[in-house]
């Protein structure tokens, strides 16, 4: 019977190695999701629609190559 709990032991050390190394994969995984929520946020005005000036009488202006 004393060779039954030395199986136990490793069981339960092979149990926790996998318990942590799945706690740190989760917890890179919401790291990375993180900067890249981080990321998306600081997006440049080019990527968003085009800005749209007025001249004086409150007509649109025309769009130029850049705009886009």
């Amino acid at each position: 019977m004393s060779g039954n709990s030395r199986t136990t032991f490793a069981k339960r050390q092979k149990e926790r190695a996998r318990q942590e190394k799945q706690a740190e994969k989760a917890q890179r995984r919401a790291q990375r999701k993180l900067q890249q929520k981080e990321e998306g946020d600081s997006l440049p005005v080019a990527a968003s629609d085009p800005v749209i000036t007025y001249d004086q009488e409150g007509n649109p202006e025309g769009l130029n190559f850049h705009d886009f």
